[in-house]
């Protein structure tokens, strides 16, 4: 009886190390098999796990050198980068949309009062020519910040790289495709800067440029 409970604590053992494995390294087999072993193998393969653990953890647990920008992103107040990155995120979807569905309302609360009239004069012109534009974002592949400053007046300015998969044509009244491509998707990357006036208890961040890389 006493052998019996030794290797089922050892079977219990394993699937805990198993499970912390999954933690850890973000990774286990589809199908979870538990093999009893003897005393002997268990205790090699014990040894094997905790030194690759361990290794792990130190990796994982390793501090990254601080950037410039990060330096500068410390000094706004309650700013957190995976909360900015998420809304910054789904900025770039709603503005893309809103400029393809030539949305003005939304584009207004979202960037700045001058990239606002760039967008709003393409936009008068395309309705003028009765062209229809059609943006599908497929996926965004990367986006990371790319640099943060600090003016004099207390402006924040935030540089995020984009990376997506987009299908982006242009049509006539017809609905003939005259720019672009429906079956085509293009890897862009897009260059995108947010500001916000740290004077103000306003959380808004408004998109001031864009560019293309």
């Amino acid at each position: 009886m006493s052998a019996y409970l030794d290797l089922i604590f050892l079977g219990l053992v394993v699937i805990l190390i198993l499970i912390r494995l999954n933690n850890v390294l973000g990774t286990r087999p589809e199908k979870m098999q538990i093999k009893i072993v003897d005393k002997k193998e268990f205790e090699n393969f014990y040894h094997m796990v905790h030194d690759e653990l361990e290794k792990n953890e130190k990796i994982i647990g390793a501090e990254v050198p601080l950037t410039p920008s990060d330096s500068v992103l410390a000094q706004i107040p309650h700013f957190s980068k995976p909360d900015f990155l998420a809304r910054a995120a789904k900025a770039f979807e709603m503005i893309l949309t809103a400029f393809a569905n030539y949305d003005k309302k939304t584009l207004q609360m979202l960037v700045s009062p001058k990239l606002y009239e760039r967008f709003a004069e393409i936009i008068d012109d395309r309705q003028s020519q009765n062209l229809v534009a059609e943006t599908d974002l497929i996926k965004v592949d990367e986006m990371r910040i790319e640099d943060a400053k600090i003016s004099a007046k207390g402006i924040a300015k935030i540089v995020v790289k984009f990376i997506t998969d987009q299908i982006n044509v242009l049509k006539d009244k017809n609905g003939e495709v005259i720019e672009g491509d429906e079956n085509f998707v293009q890897k862009i990357t897009d260059v995108w800067t947010f500001e916000k006036n740290l004077n103000t208890a306003s959380n808004v961040w408004l998109l001031t440029s864009t560019k293309k890389k």
